[in-house]
């Protein structure tokens, strides 16, 4: 069965920094694309960064000259790298991994901004 864990979260300064690592086990093929999605208590969750098979990078607005999403060349790792956290930013961060028709989530790490 497919895994999906993430890990890096914690408790951090505005100002600081964090990267969030994400890995996927038990598939022997490709994820197509990766993405790390947000979401604060109340609000829905969105998407805040992906990178798919072909290399193309996408991102939101708020995470553009900030988050840098990138994926490992054994292609079963990702990560975002989280500069100049903002108190905005404070929510669970989700892994997904799909391939075909299928999604995978992870459980989700926790980022809390003080400031």
């Amino acid at each position: 069965q497919v895994q999906v864990v993430e890990s890096g979260g914690g408790l951090v300064q505005t100002g600081g920094s964090l990267k969030l690592s994400c890995v996927v086990s038990g598939s022997d093929f490709r994820m197509e694309a990766m993405a790390w999605y947000r979401q604060a208590p109340g609000k829905q969750r969105d998407l805040v960064a992906a990178i798919h098979g072909n290399g193309f990078t996408n991102e939101a607005d708020f995470a553009k000259g900030r988050f840098t999403i990138s994926r490992a060349s054994a292609k079963n790792m990702v990560y975002l790298q989280m500069d100049s956290l903002k108190p905005e930013d404070t929510a669970v961060y989700y892994c997904l991994a799909r391939r075909l028709d299928s999604r995978y989530w992870g459980q989700g790490t926790q980022v809390t901004v003080s400031s």
